[in-house]
């Protein structure tokens, strides 16, 4: 393998090895109406809502927020939390191979730092192994603040004494990317596994 400046990779975790999807619940839900799920999700349970459980709101105060203005879909709305491992399909194997391969190479550490609630990310916990190839790992529903903001970066930085120019992230949002590139950390825009091993390649972190 060449010279790399590049000591620290830092993965994302859902959308780059972890196949979460809210429509995987939903799907069932309303029994294959696409129309409904996509509306509900995004009008009623959204992205937009899910991440500030990601920055550490609990889902019963998200809730409560929802039933306020939607009180006839409570029982859809509650299914979010209650039946949320239904939205975890499991781990996305081809990048699951890629990290296992880092680890063997044992020339860089590894790292997660992802938005995932403080109270689902133990479900995750129990379901995938790969979770233990990681030095540290900062959710952001227990440090109360999320990417793309600053201070998650720092957080990760600073708890693990990381160089941010030895650091390459790894997130299949642009808008995070762009976070750590303020930073000063290296990043790459996942889009698949194959995509991502050749830009490791061409940061000659894998051969």
């Amino acid at each position: 393998m060449g010279e790399t400046n590049i000591k620290y990779v830092i993965f994302d975790l859902g959308g780059v090895v972890a196949d979460w999807n809210p429509e995987y619940l939903y799907e069932k839900v309303f029994n294959g109406d696409k129309d409904k799920m996509d509306w509900f999700l995004n009008t009623v349970c959204t992205k937009d809502w899910n991440m500030e459980q990601d920055a550490g709101r609990t889902f019963e105060e998200g809730t409560q927020i929802l039933l306020k203005t939607y009180p006839e879909y409570e029982s859809e709305i509650r299914m979010f939390f209650d039946r949320w491992e239904e939205m975890l399909r499991g781990e996305i194997k081809d990048t699951v191979l890629i990290l296992n391969q880092l680890k063997d190479l044992s020339e860089v550490k590894l790292y997660a730092l992802t938005n995932w609630s403080s109270e689902t990310f133990p479900i995750a916990k129990r379901r995938f192994d790969f979770l233990k190839s990681f030095e540290g790992i900062v959710v952001s529903g227990e440090e109360h603040t999320r990417k793309p903001y600053a201070k998650i970066y720092e957080t990760i930085l600073n708890r693990f004494n990381l160089e941010p120019a030895h650091c390459l992230f790894i997130d299949d949002s642009l808008e995070n990317i762009e976070g750590a590139r303020k930073m000063g950390i290296n990043g790459i825009h996942y889009k698949s596994s194959t995509q991502l091993k050749k830009a490791l390649q061409r940061h000659n972190v894998l051969p």
